[in-house]
Protein backbone atom coordinates (compact mmCIF):
# COMPACT_ATOMS: atom_id res chain seq x y z
CA UNK A 1 0.00 0.00 0.00
CA UNK A 2 1.35 3.48 -1.07
CA UNK A 3 2.06 5.76 1.57
CA UNK A 4 -0.53 8.72 1.68
CA UNK A 5 1.36 11.88 0.47
CA UNK A 6 0.28 14.98 2.60
CA UNK A 7 0.24 18.76 1.25
CA UNK A 8 0.96 22.09 2.49
CA UNK A 9 0.12 25.60 1.08
CA UNK A 10 3.28 27.61 2.17
CA UNK A 11 4.19 31.29 1.53
CA UNK A 12 6.88 31.92 -0.99
CA UNK A 13 8.88 33.96 1.46
CA UNK A 14 9.54 30.63 4.03
CA UNK A 15 10.71 28.63 0.68
CA UNK A 16 14.60 28.32 0.50
CA UNK A 17 15.61 29.80 -2.74
CA UNK A 18 16.60 26.59 -4.51
CA UNK A 19 12.69 25.60 -3.91
CA UNK A 20 11.50 28.20 -5.55
CA UNK A 21 13.77 28.63 -8.32
CA UNK A 22 12.87 25.02 -8.69
CA UNK A 23 9.75 25.64 -9.56
CA UNK A 24 10.35 28.89 -11.79
CA UNK A 25 12.58 26.35 -13.79
CA UNK A 26 9.93 23.54 -13.49
CA UNK A 27 7.46 26.03 -15.11
CA UNK A 28 10.08 27.52 -17.84
CA UNK A 29 10.30 24.10 -19.22
CA UNK A 30 5.99 23.40 -19.56
CA UNK A 31 5.90 26.47 -20.90
CA UNK A 32 8.09 26.18 -23.29
CA UNK A 33 10.30 28.75 -22.54
CA UNK A 34 13.34 26.67 -22.27
CA UNK A 35 13.91 22.93 -23.84
CA UNK A 36 16.22 21.43 -21.46
CA UNK A 37 17.00 21.33 -17.88
CA UNK A 38 19.98 22.34 -18.47
CA UNK A 39 18.51 25.85 -20.01
CA UNK A 40 16.23 25.92 -17.51
CA UNK A 41 18.26 26.10 -14.48
CA UNK A 42 21.18 28.19 -16.22
CA UNK A 43 18.12 30.59 -16.59
CA UNK A 44 16.98 31.18 -13.17
CA UNK A 45 20.18 29.96 -11.27
CA UNK A 46 20.64 26.98 -9.95
CA UNK A 47 22.76 23.74 -9.83
CA UNK A 48 21.03 20.88 -11.80
CA UNK A 49 21.52 18.88 -8.29
CA UNK A 50 19.60 21.41 -6.18
CA UNK A 51 17.01 20.55 -9.46
CA UNK A 52 16.47 17.42 -9.46
CA UNK A 53 16.48 17.24 -5.21
CA UNK A 54 13.62 19.13 -5.18
CA UNK A 55 12.02 18.82 -8.63
CA UNK A 56 9.43 15.92 -7.56
CA UNK A 57 8.68 17.57 -4.40
CA UNK A 58 7.57 21.55 -5.35
CA UNK A 59 4.24 22.63 -7.80
CA UNK A 60 2.91 25.96 -8.06
CA UNK A 61 -0.41 26.34 -6.60
CA UNK A 62 -3.50 26.78 -9.59
CA UNK A 63 -6.51 28.66 -8.33
CA UNK A 64 -9.71 26.75 -9.91
CA UNK A 65 -11.25 28.49 -12.71
CA UNK A 66 -14.14 26.80 -14.95
CA UNK A 67 -13.48 25.54 -18.52
CA UNK A 68 -9.51 24.91 -17.82
CA UNK A 69 -7.80 21.92 -19.74
CA UNK A 70 -4.93 20.69 -17.62
CA UNK A 71 -2.07 18.05 -18.98
CA UNK A 72 -1.47 15.64 -16.80
CA UNK A 73 1.76 12.83 -17.06
CA UNK A 74 1.64 9.54 -15.76
CA UNK A 75 4.01 6.69 -15.39
CA UNK A 76 2.35 3.28 -14.99
CA UNK A 77 3.42 0.37 -14.75
CA UNK A 78 2.90 -2.06 -17.79
CA UNK A 79 0.10 -4.44 -16.23
CA UNK A 80 -3.29 -5.57 -17.59
CA UNK A 81 -6.14 -2.92 -17.08
CA UNK A 82 -3.90 -0.30 -15.43
CA UNK A 83 -4.83 2.50 -18.04
CA UNK A 84 -8.56 1.70 -18.33
CA UNK A 85 -8.57 2.13 -14.61
CA UNK A 86 -7.19 5.48 -14.86
CA UNK A 87 -9.61 6.56 -17.48
CA UNK A 88 -12.32 5.29 -15.02
CA UNK A 89 -11.06 7.24 -12.31
CA UNK A 90 -11.17 10.52 -13.98
CA UNK A 91 -14.50 9.85 -15.53
CA UNK A 92 -15.83 9.26 -12.02
CA UNK A 93 -15.20 12.67 -11.04
CA UNK A 94 -16.51 14.17 -14.00
CA UNK A 95 -13.17 14.99 -15.73
CA UNK A 96 -14.19 15.10 -20.20
CA UNK A 97 -10.93 13.33 -21.41
CA UNK A 98 -9.36 15.19 -24.59
CA UNK A 99 -6.52 12.98 -25.67
CA UNK A 100 -4.48 9.97 -24.11
CA UNK A 101 -0.86 9.58 -25.88
CA UNK A 102 1.12 6.24 -24.00
CA UNK A 103 4.25 5.71 -25.15
CA UNK A 104 5.28 1.48 -26.07
CA UNK A 105 6.24 -0.01 -22.20
CA UNK A 106 9.77 0.11 -22.14
CA UNK A 107 11.69 -2.08 -18.96
CA UNK A 108 7.58 -2.77 -17.48
CA UNK A 109 6.85 1.27 -17.46
CA UNK A 110 4.40 3.16 -20.02
CA UNK A 111 4.69 6.97 -19.93
CA UNK A 112 1.02 7.92 -20.35
CA UNK A 113 -0.23 11.75 -21.11
CA UNK A 114 -3.62 12.57 -20.81
CA UNK A 115 -5.18 16.31 -21.42
CA UNK A 116 -8.70 16.85 -19.65
CA UNK A 117 -11.30 19.43 -19.64
CA UNK A 118 -11.67 19.84 -15.78
CA UNK A 119 -15.39 22.66 -16.28
CA UNK A 120 -17.15 19.91 -14.16
CA UNK A 121 -14.59 18.05 -12.41
CA UNK A 122 -15.82 17.13 -9.14
CA UNK A 123 -12.25 17.56 -7.22
CA UNK A 124 -9.72 19.93 -7.65
CA UNK A 125 -6.51 19.77 -9.87
CA UNK A 126 -4.49 18.42 -6.75
CA UNK A 127 -6.97 16.59 -5.87
CA UNK A 128 -6.99 14.88 -8.87
CA UNK A 129 -3.48 14.21 -9.33
CA UNK A 130 -3.54 12.60 -5.66
CA UNK A 131 -6.31 10.38 -6.44
CA UNK A 132 -4.36 9.36 -9.68
CA UNK A 133 -0.94 8.67 -7.51
CA UNK A 134 -2.80 6.61 -5.50
CA UNK A 135 -4.09 4.25 -8.03
CA UNK A 136 -2.47 0.81 -8.10
CA UNK A 137 0.27 0.59 -10.24
CA UNK A 138 0.31 4.10 -10.68
CA UNK A 139 4.01 4.83 -10.62
CA UNK A 140 4.02 8.78 -11.15
CA UNK A 141 1.55 11.19 -11.40
CA UNK A 142 2.07 15.16 -12.75
CA UNK A 143 0.20 18.00 -13.69
CA UNK A 144 2.63 19.27 -16.46
CA UNK A 145 0.13 21.81 -18.29
CA UNK A 146 -2.85 24.19 -18.27
CA UNK A 147 -4.62 26.63 -20.20
CA UNK A 148 -4.97 29.86 -18.77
Amino acid sequence: MKKQMQYFIVSEDVLPEAMIKTAKAKEALAKGETATINQAVEKVGISRSAFYKYRDGIFPFYQERKEKIITVNLILEHQFGVLSGVINSIASVQGNILTINQSLPLQGMANVTVSLETANMQVDIPGLISMLQNLNSVIKAELIGQSV
